[in-house]
């Protein structure tokens, strides 16, 4: 069966080949990098945790700008994190924190950005159902990696119980909104596209 191959969204606009491609390309990705630190940065007042946008611009550039630069996009942020330079939530960064408890969910970004550019390539992202799916997909990688890296830190001193209460629970509202936000705004930028 074959699979019908479609572009995404950055590749819907400006130029389509030799170095003014490269160059987009290159912009595309320093302002997805740009992106996650400010979408890091954004928290907005919730019950029971406050809501930061970073899941929602990982995934939404994942779908917007596909595998490669969606996945290049994540990995720079990461890399700039590692480095020490403070783009993740608060002002803690470098290798120790990434070795933390947030590390799981850090590097489950960069999977689940490389599967929403997948999704998109297949036209996930060009319905409201296709995009809520894609972002279902898209929150569980980050969710499975996340909580794995939990399990592996503290579920021997404190359950699997305790890691799905302190590491997911306080989130699902959050992400809910999340998801619903991407579901409009990605297929809504496409009729724009279009």
């Amino acid at each position: 069966m074959a699979v019908t191959m479609n572009r995404v969204l950055g590749e819907a606009f400006g130029p389509q080949a030799g170095a003014a491609r490269a160059a987009k390309e290159v912009a595309l990705v320093l302002g997805g990098i740009a992106l996650l630190t400010l979408a890091a940065k954004i928290r907005v007042p919730m019950w029971p945790v406050p809501i930061t946008m970073q899941t929602f611009a990982v995934l939404a550039l994942g779908a917007g700008l596909g595998l490669r630069l969606g996945l290049m996009s994540v990995l720079g942020y990461l890399a700039l994190g590692a480095a020490g330079f403070a783009v993740f939530t608060g002002e803690a960064a470098g290798l120790a924190y990434i070795a933390g408890p947030t590390g799981g969910f850090l590097a489950g970004f960069a999977l689940a950005a490389a599967a929403m550019g997948l999704l998109a390539r297949r036209g996930w992202d060009k319905s409201v159902a296709g995009m809520a799916g894609a972002m279902l997909v898209g929150t569980a990688i980050i969710y499975a990696v996340g909580l794995g890296w939990m399990a592996h830190l503290f579920a021997a001193e404190h359950g699997l119980a305790w890691v799905v209460e302190k590491g997911m629970l306080p989130f699902l509202p959050g992400d809910a909104l999340k998801l619903v936000l991407a579901a409009l705004v990605v297929p809504g930028l496409w009729k724009l596209a279009r």
